[in-house]
């Protein structure tokens, strides 16, 4: 935002009444359910990245490359791995291909950096 950018926030309404809801976005949207957040942030997203986070944004994370494994959405997904963070969860990605429970192709889906302007670079090579 700092720099031009425009961000738009969905917040389920319970979340609101727990977490700040950040007053500065672009655009804030007041949904009912997590199902309506993720269906709106589907929509609405160009791309999408994790940056380190808990269960939610994992829980999210593996819903949007789902979706993309199934052909729902065409949009890249990437990892902002800060200070190696998401190490442990590439080798995992690594360790079930291997296993064979998830395709070649679909190993490949999640584009990771530890530089937010390399990640960029990845999502907008797709």
């Amino acid at each position: 935002m700092e720099h031009g950018g425009e961000v738009i926030g969905v917040i389920p309404v319970a979340l609101r009444e727990k977490e700040a809801a950040h007053q500065g976005l672009t655009e804030l949207h007041i949904v009912a359910d997590m199902h309506e957040r993720k269906a709106m942030m589907a929509e609405k997203a160009d791309a999408f990245v994790a940056m380190p986070g808990g269960l939610g944004t994992l829980e999210e994370l593996f819903e949007m490359l789902t979706w993309l494994q199934l052909g729902f959405h065409q949009k890249p997904i990437g990892l902002l791995n800060v200070g190696g963070f998401y190490d442990g969860l590439h080798t995992f990605l690594q360790h079930i291909h291997a296993e064979g429970f998830v395709r070649s192709h679909d190993a490949n889906l999640l584009k990771s950096a530890d530089d937010g302007a390399q990640l960029l670079q990845l999502l907008q090579s797709k």
